[in-house]
């Protein structure tokens, strides 16, 4: 693939001058959809095509450069002004065939053997743009299906097309990406430049690649993921992986939330970590100081032993899983709580629907930029305890050697 460093004058040809112009006027006004460049004829035995669309990184528009190989895809982006420069240069003597498609009008591009460059216009009406819009909006993803690690990870096949039995996964590494990005929304971790993110039960590290994925490509930024994964098979598969990718910065460990040692965390994820290892996770996470902790709880077992319900509610709680579900929402509105009373806003809510997997809670904290008294929520910690008989929480005993923040 040519690159900008290689790129030539800008073109004389009167039809490629029209073409580009028509590119960066839709760009400017926000009506590009994509351009897309094929019959590729370059040196690169790997490149095959070269799709092109806006995208925004840190609050200033650029264009995302997806070069889509025979083995695994790339991804850069430039400034307008740099991409005119590499298509000044790549179509014509690389690419035989462009198609840039916006709000109103598609632009077919065509060199011939001979080098002469034709133009075919065809304006689209106001009622197909909007369509298209729509649908855009409605099968927006904040992952790119053509992603390199999700064919890696067996997401996607060769063509890059998700696989029918990995629909369930791909659905779930969209939602979390999405509640990620809203997350650093609220932070400055986006203008940081660098960030550590760790994930503790990584598994076979779907989530755990998205992240990195997201971090590196999207945002642009400096990231260290660590997977965290007790099964020592399933490391060596990941990074395996990540090294096959060239993923610099993506690392996986053997070990657990327990024992692993907090080294400047930003953001803690913990998901279906069961049981009182939800617990560990939260109180590292607010001891390393993370700015974002995300949590999936599951098999909530500590408090239903402990809790000693009103009689009023025994006809209710005579059935197990109505007794469960108390259990679960105490032990998850408590460390809510205790995250509300260490300095951060905390929501809980469903994950993923119950359609796509059962443990579909989760416990999304972001660290508040301004002190809040907590006096009122240790407060209602205290009375809820009292209220149930609950003696023991484990996250609030792993804090009591920690100060709240006031």
């Amino acid at each position: 693939m040519t690159t900008l460093a290689s790129a030539a004058a800008p073109a004389t040809d009167p039809m490629l001058s029209d073409f580009l112009g028509l590119f960066s006027q839709a760009f400017l006004a926000g009506e590009l959809l994509r351009l897309v460049l094929s019959n590729y004829q370059g040196a690169d035995p790997e490149l095959q095509r070269l799709q092109i669309r806006p995208v925004e990184i840190k609050g200033e528009l650029q264009l995302s450069f997806l070069s889509q190989n025979r083995t695994f895809d790339t991804t850069k982006n430039y400034p307008l002004h740099e991409a005119i420069q590499w298509l000044q240069q790549g179509i014509s003597s690389d690419f035989r065939s462009a198609l840039l498609e916006t709000q109103s009008l598609e632009v077919q591009l065509s060199v011939s053997k001979k080098g002469k460059i034709l133009l075919n216009k065809r304006k689209t009406s106001n009622n197909k743009a909007q369509a298209v819009l729509a649908h855009n909006k409605e099968k927006h993803r904040y992952v790119e299906q053509s992603r390199p690690y999700l064919q890696a990870l067996g997401i996607t096949d060769a063509q890059g097309q998700i696989i029918p039995s990995m629909s369930k996964k791909w659905k779930q590494i969209n939602k979390f990406i999405e509640v990620l990005q809203k997350a650093i929304s609220q932070t400055g971790l986006a203008e940081q430049q660098a960030v550590h993110v760790a994930d503790f039960g990584s598994g076979k590290a779907y989530l755990t690649f998205a992240v990195f994925d997201y971090l590196t490509t999207i945002l642009g930024l400096k990231a260290q993921v660590t997977g965290v994964e007790l099964r020592q098979p399933l490391v060596d598969l990941c990074n395996n992986t990540a090294k096959k990718l060239a993923l610099n910065g993506l690392q996986f460990e053997q070990g657990d939330v327990k024992h692993f040692k907090a080294r400047g965390i930003n953001v803690m994820i913990a998901l279906h970590a069961c049981d009182t290892a939800t617990d560990y996770a939260i109180d590292m996470g607010i001891r390393t100081g993370a700015e974002i902790i995300m949590c999936s709880p599951c098999c909530h077992k500590e408090l239903r032993p402990q809790l000693l319900s009103p009689p009023v509610l025994s006809p209710l709680l005579v059935h197990g899983i109505h007794a469960g579900q108390q259990a679960e929402m105490l032990t998850d509105g408590l460390r809510a709580l205790l995250l509300e009373a260490y300095g951060y806003d905390t929501q809980v809510f469903e994950f993923i629907s119950l359609e796509h997997t059962s443990k579909n809670k989760m416990i999304l904290a972001v660290k508040r930029k301004k002190t809040k008294d907590n006096k009122a929520v240790l407060a209602q910690i205290a009375e809820l305890k009292a209220f149930y008989g609950i003696q023991h929480h484990c996250l609030e005993t792993l804090l009591q050697t920690a100060e709240p923040t006031s």
